[in-house]
């Protein structure tokens, strides 16, 4: 499978884990290292834990590849300049909460 191949597979994997938000955030986490090309395992991603910083140690550049490809999977926009960010990237729990309120 070529590497666009496969992460199309895995976009549509993410989108079909969506019935639990146990579930989803785990598909989040998977899409997240992913996209980013993290050396982890996706499990390892404590969902309360800061993604940027202290965290994960994510950047801005990491939110903008995250954004796009959670518009590609999930078909929710994330924009650059939303007042919100700073609350929605703040861990992946409340990502994953931002998602489910918007694919609502």
């Amino acid at each position: 499978m070529t590497d666009v191949s496969a992460k199309q597979g895995s976009a549509k994997q993410a989108s079909a884990n969506l019935g639990s938000s146990e579930g989803t955030a785990l598909a989040l986490a998977k899409l997240i290292v992913e996209t980013l090309n993290l050396d982890m395992d996706p499990a390892a991603i404590d969902p309360q834990a800061p993604l940027f910083g202290e965290g994960l140690g994510l950047d801005s550049i990491d939110m903008l590849e995250i954004s796009l490809a959670v518009s590609q999977t999930y078909g929710v926009k994330l924009r650059a300049d939303d007042a919100d960010n700073p609350r929605i990237f703040s861990s992946l729990a409340s990502l994953n909460e931002h998602i489910q309120q918007k694919r609502a």
